[in-house]
């Protein structure tokens, strides 16, 4: 296989349009698209115009764009977690290599298949465990590789989820309901059980688990409440979850980029908050002060399925009056948990816990691996990053890795474009070999989300010996 790598794209939401395919027009030597199948029609448009595909390779469904002939080399999928598997098992079957979207399918059976079609058609799937390819989390491996913490004995990992996006993400999004999705601990947290698996280096002895949805219920709605937020809510002022705060007054981004260490980015934070009228004005004149006064990236753009994309503050208003993301957040129909621990014991003895919650006051990862030799204690957040080695023999700390937040600062860390990369060189590469997020190593993560969910809802200790031998035969 040559550069550029041609790809058919399926699902033109974010990681489709604003990651792969903005992947491809900054590369074009690397990755070339031929082909969108999008049913939403201002995405396809959208996307097929940014990449110059034509009226007949552009289609609504991913059945369509199977029913031709094969068209590249390689389909990128990116549809929702419950269409993953079938679009996947059927574009291995028609010869495409495939980049799949994480979780690799929202349940253990699905899982199963794509993995043994996989081993079956001998092509190559990478999936976007994105955190591996982070100079974070690339750092820490290195660390624990060149055996500087010794021995590791336990891991604490946490994951935390900021309030407005586990609001607009797991309450009024996609991914709020388990029969509609995935339960919570492998949508959200499958890159995390990933990582765990990655960094110990051993598979998982047994799992216990425990959560719940504690608070996002009707009883706790406030007395007067509305469905919708915009139909004259009393606690409106008083509401963190008002949702015109979330998607017109970018209250969450503000916060955020108040907590950076680039004193630009704080400056821009307190202009947007403090002096809105100012900046409409200058934005006139100054064209990149329009990203932050129209504010159109995560997670506002969402609100946008099905609407012209006017990003004034009287559309989104009136967006919002009858928008799903739009709702009171006590009256969705969510049943997903907002807090969930996993414990974790592996077959080299080591242990790890992940914690995941969805009411942090920012967002990212912190965590701290324990050796015989020396701690690591990371912040991995959308505000900065940073890694501290403390040295248990000279009682001395080294800082190992710093980043403060830019303009490309992302969820990820921009691990994104690593991680095609990554993928792309395994696809050119002569001996074939699988990329670093590959379908064994990726079933492992899963199987642990899995594990952990039966864990929590039967009130058991799962042996995974066991788990992973009724997965095989289901």
């Amino acid at each position: 296989m040559e550069l550029p790598i041609s790809a058919v794209l399926i699902g033109a939401g974010r990681r489709g349009l604003q990651i792969y395919g903005e992947y491809a027009l900054r590369f074009k030597k690397k990755l070339n698209f031929v082909a969108i199948a999008e049913p939403i029609k201002t995405r396809r448009e959208k996307f097929a115009k940014l990449h110059e595909i034509p009226s007949n390779r552009c289609f609504e469904s991913w059945k369509d764009i199977f029913s031709e002939e094969k068209l590249a080399d390689v389909a990128f999928i990116c549809t929702q977690d419950q269409m993953h598997a079938t679009p996947c098992l059927l574009a291995l079957e028609k010869g495409y290599h495939v980049l799949l979207e994480k979780p690799m399918a929202n349940n253990i059976e699905d899982c199963i298949k794509i993995v043994k079609k996989v081993e079956e058609t001998e092509r190559i799937l990478g999936v976007s465990h994105v955190l591996r390819y982070t100079k974070f989390f690339s750092t820490i491996y290195k660390v624990i590789q060149k055996g500087i913490l010794g021995d590791i004995i336990n891991i604490t990992h946490r994951e935390n989820v900021m309030w407005y996006h586990y609001a607009h993400s797991f309450i009024r999004g996609p991914w709020a309901n388990v029969e509609k999705s995935s339960p919570m601990i492998l949508a959200k947290c499958c890159h995390d059980l990933d990582l765990l698996y990655y960094m110990v280096g051993s598979l998982p002895k047994k799992i216990s688990s425990f959560g719940n949805l504690f608070y996002f219920k009707r009883e706790n709605k406030p007395k007067g409440a509305p469905e919708f937020c915009l139909d004259g809510c009393p606690v409106k002022d008083k509401c963190l979850y008002y949702a015109p705060k979330t998607y017109i007054d970018i209250v969450p981004q503000i916060q955020m980029l108040e907590k950076s260490e680039n004193i630009g980015l704080k400056l821009l934070g307190r202009l947007r908050k403090k002096y809105i009228k100012f900046l409409t004005f200058i934005s006139k004149l100054i064209i990149p002060l329009r990203d932050i006064r129209y504010y159109k990236d995560f997670p506002v753009y969402y609100i946008y399925t099905g609407h012209k994309e006017d990003y004034s503050d009287e559309a989104k208003e009136k967006i919002l009056k009858r928008s799903p993301y739009g709702r009171c957040v006590y009256q969705c129909d969510n049943n997903v948990v907002d807090h969930q621990v996993v414990n974790i014991e592996f077959e080299n003895g080591v242990t790890a816990n992940l914690t995941m919650h969805g009411f942090s006051e920012q967002e990212g990862r912190t965590l701290r691996i324990d050796g015989t030799k020396g701690t690591i204690i990371g912040e991995f957040h959308v505000s900065g990053e940073k890694i501290i080695y403390y040295d248990h023999f000279s009682g001395k700390e080294k800082l190992l890795h710093k980043k403060k937040l830019t303009r490309e600062s992302g969820e990820y860390g921009v691990g994104d474009f690593q991680l095609i990369d990554a993928y792309i060189d395994s696809l050119i590469s002569k001996t074939k070999s699988q990329p670093l997020t590959n379908a064994r190593e990726t079933l492992e993560s899963h199987l642990m989300a899995f594990a952990a969910n039966e864990s929590r809802l039967k009130e058991i200790i799962v042996d995974m010996d066991d788990f992973r031998r009724r997965a095989e035969h289901l």
